[in-house]
């Protein structure tokens, strides 16, 4: 019975290692299995990251294309049809509509992120919307509905 003291791996599955650079009669003396001569014979050798033995490597062989800007802003887009559908789910409890609500009904992900106001779509229930940025039509129609809107800065 084995116990936990001394367990040994199963028959035949481990193997000792190639003693390699250990004279000829071990087979692999000599060059000790690294070839002869370049980079890889030597000690230390490390090849860096998309290296490819001196073949032109991939990034440089494929085209690059586009432009990424690094000072877009992503805004999170929230049209006013959403809102009315919302007032009409009861899923608003106020008629304020602020970044924590629309994340607490799930309409938006982040609050780090900033918030248009798009204007597809019509609204009828009064909204105090307070977001970051809102559309010409989605003011209008926000207003036109006798809501008021509030943009953070």
């Amino acid at each position: 019975m084995k116990h936990i003291g001394n367990l040994t791996p199963a028959e035949g599955s481990t193997h000792s290692n190639k003693r390699i650079g250990r004279g000829p009669g071990s087979g692999h003396g000599g060059t000790s299995t690294r070839g002869h001569k370049g980079a890889q014979s030597r000690r230390n050798y490390k090849s860096k990251p998309g290296f490819e033995g001196g073949q032109m490597p991939l990034h440089r062989r494929l085209p690059k294309f586009g432009f990424f800007n690094r000072f877009r802003v992503e805004n999170q887009e929230v049209n006013i049809e959403r809102l009315q559908e919302l007032a009409d789910n009861n899923q608003l409890t106020e008629n304020n509509v602020t970044k924590q609500v629309l994340r607490d009904l799930h309409v938006i992900k982040h609050l780090d992120r900033p918030v248009k106001i798009l204007g597809n779509g019509d609204i009828k229930t009064a909204f105090t919307v307070e977001a970051d940025s809102f559309s010409a039509s989605a003011k209008q129609k926000i207003e036109s509905a006798g809501g008021k809107v509030i943009v953070n800065e």
